[in-house]
C-alpha cells in the first residue's frame, strides 16, 4: 500500500483522528467485548478473566517497537493494522452465530489487541517526531481527548445500536450484536482510508542494517532506559498512578448493565449507550481540554501531580453510591445513574492527562524516546492486566457493595505515588517541559 505525502500537516487534520482510531480497538477488546459477553449470558469472572488478559498485548508492544522503523515508515504501519483490525472486526461478526463463538473471538481479540499495539507505537511515534516542543504540549490534551472519543464510539454508539436493534427492530442478540461490530470495522476502514491522504509520515529513525543490528540498537534503548535518572521510582509512578482504575474499567460498566436482582443497577444496553455517550461524552471532552489546558498553564510537578492523581480517583466514589444504592427492589432513576456516571468519567478525563504529559517529559526524552514512551506505556498498561482480571472474580465473590469500597481503598497508592513521583527534569518558572526533541 503505496503512501502518498500528505498535503495537509495541520495537526488537527490528523491528531484528533489518529487518536480515535487508537481508541476504537481498544475500547473493542477491553470493553465493548465484555458488554457482549454479559448481554450473551457469561458470567463477570468469564469476561474479565478473558478479556482483561489480551491487554498483555499491549504492555509488550516494546518488544517490537524498534523493529518497526526498519522496512517502512510509521505511517505505513499504521495504515496497515487499521485495515486488519477492521477485517478482523467483521470477522468477528460473521462468527458469532457459531457454537464456540467465545473461544474463536477471544483468539481474534487477541489477534486485533497486537494490531492496536503496533498501531500504538507508531502513532505515537508520528505525534512525538511531527511536532515541535510547544506542539506536543499544546496537543496533550487533544490527544488524551480523542482517545476518548474512540472509546466512547464503541462503549456508546456501537452497544446503544446493539440495544437498539434488540429493542426496537427485534433482532436477536446474536444478530444484534453482528451488524454492531460490522459497522465498527467499517469505521476503521473509513479512518484508514483518511489517513491515507492526511496522516503524516513521521520522521524516519537510523535504520539498522540487519535484523543482528536491530537487536543491537533495541538492548542499547534498553540499557540507555535503566540508565536514566530517577528511572525506577518514574516507573513505580506509572505503575501505580492507574492501579485502581484498573479495577473499575471493565467491572464498572459490567456493573452496570447486570440485573438488579444480582446487586447492579440494571441498563439496558440504549440507556447504557446513551450515558455512556451522548451525556458523558460532552462532558469527558471538556474534561480532556480543561486538563490539558490546566497542565499547560500551571506544568507538570509535583503539586500539579498529585492535583490530578486525586482528579483521577476520588470520582470513583461515585460507583460506591450506585451499588449502595442499586440492589433488588430499588430501582433507580436514569439522571441519578447519569450524573454519577458522568462526573466520574469527568475525573478520569481529567486526571488522566497528567499520566500521559510525565511519560512524555520526564521518562521518554533522549536518544531513544518513541521506544522509550512505548517502555512507559507498556508498564502502565502492564497495571491494567492483574487489576482487571481479578476485578471481576472479586466482584462476584463480595458483592458490588463490597467490591467498590475496596476499589476506593484501592486509589491510596494512586496518590501516594504522585506525592513522591521523581522530576529528573526539572520544569522552567512552573512551565510544562516540551516532550521528546524530534529526530
Amino acid at each position: 500500500m503505496s503512501t502518498p505525502s500528505p498535503r495537509i500537516r495541520n495537526p488537527w487534520a490528523w491528531v484528533p483522528s489518529s487518536y480515535l482510531a487508537e481508541g476504537i480497538p481498544f475500547a473493542m477488546v477491553i470493553w465493548v467485548a465484555g458488554t457482549m459477553f454479559k448481554d450473551l449470558g457469561h458470567s463477570d469472572g468469564e469476561i474479565t478473566l478473558a478479556t482483561a488478559s489480551i491487554g498483555i498485548a499491549w504492555s509488550l508492544k516494546p518488544l517490537w517497537a524498534a523493529f518497526l522503523d526498519m522496512f517502512k515508515t510509521k505511517k505505513f504501519f499504521v495504515l496497515w493494522m487499521e485495515a486488519l483490525m477492521a477485517l478482523l472486526l467483521c470477522g468477528i461478526a460473521v462468527a458469532l452465530p457459531l457454537p464456540n463463538y467465545f473461544q474463536i473471538t477471544i483468539a481474534v481479540l487477541w489477534v486485533m489487541a497486537f494490531a492496536s499495539a503496533t498501531q500504538d507505537i507508531c502513532v505515537d511515534g508520528i505525534y512525538i517526531t511531527s511536532l515541535d516542543e510547544k506542539g506536543l504540549a499544546k496537543y496533550i490534551g487533544v490527544q488524551g481527548v480523542f482517545w476518548n472519543v474512540g472509546r466512547l464510539f464503541g462503549t456508546a454508539l456501537v452497544v446503544w445500536l446493539a440495544g437498539s436493534l434488540k429493542e426496537d427492530h427485534h433482532l436477536s442478540t446474536t444478530a444484534a450484536w453482528s451488524w454492531a461490530l460490522g459497522m465498527s470495522g467499517a469505521t476503521l476502514a473509513l479512518l484508514a482510508a483518511y489517513h491515507w491522504f492526511f496522516l503524516p509520515t513521521g520522521s524516519l529513525g537510523e535504520r539498522p542494517e540487519s535484523v543482528k543490528a536491530a537487536f543491537r540498537t533495541f538492548g542499547e534503548a534498553v540499557v540507555d532506559f535503566f540508565k536514566k535518572d530517577s528511572i525506577w521510582g518514574m516507573l513505580l509512578f506509572v505503575f501505580l498512578y492507574r492501579s485502581s482504575e484498573g479495577l473499575l474499567l471493565i467491572e464498572g460498566p459490567l456493573f452496570l448493565q447486570a440485573s438488579p436482582d444480582a446487586g447492579g443497577v440494571g441498563l439496558s444496553l440504549k440507556d447504557k449507550g446513551l450515558i455512556d455517550g451522548t451525556i458523558a461524552t460532552v462532558v469527558s471532552l471538556g474534561a480532556g481540554l480543561l486538563g490539558g489546558a490546566f497542565m499547560a498553564k500551571y506544568g507538570l510537578n509535583r503539586r500539579t501531580l498529585v492535583f490530578m492523581a486525586l482528579c483521577l480517583n476520588i470520582p470513583h466514589v461515585c460507583f460506591v453510591v450506585l451499588s449502595q444504592l442499586a440492589g433488588p427492589g430499588h430501582s433507580l432513576s436514569f439522571w441519578t445513574v447519569a450524573s454519577l456516571v458522568t462526573l466520574e468519567k469527568f475525573g478520569y478525563s481529567f486526571g488522566f492527562v497528567a499520566n500521559m504529559l510525565y511519560m512524555m517529559q520526564q521518562i521518554s526524552p533522549g536518544k531513544f524516546h518513541m521506544t522509550h514512551y512505548a517502555f512507559a506505556n507498556s508498564i502502565m498498561n502492564l497495571t491494567l492486566v492483574p487489576t482487571q482480571m481479578v476485578s471481576g472474580p472479586l466482584a462476584d465473590h463480595f458483592g458490588y457493595k463490597t467490591y467498590f469500597i475496596i476499589v476506593m481503598v484501592a486509589a491510596i497508592p494512586s496518590v501516594l505515588g504522585a506525592m513522591f513521583a521523581p522530576f529528573p527534569r526539572k520544569p522552567d518558572n512552573g512551565q510544562p517541559h516540551g516532550g521528546p526533541a524530534r529526530h
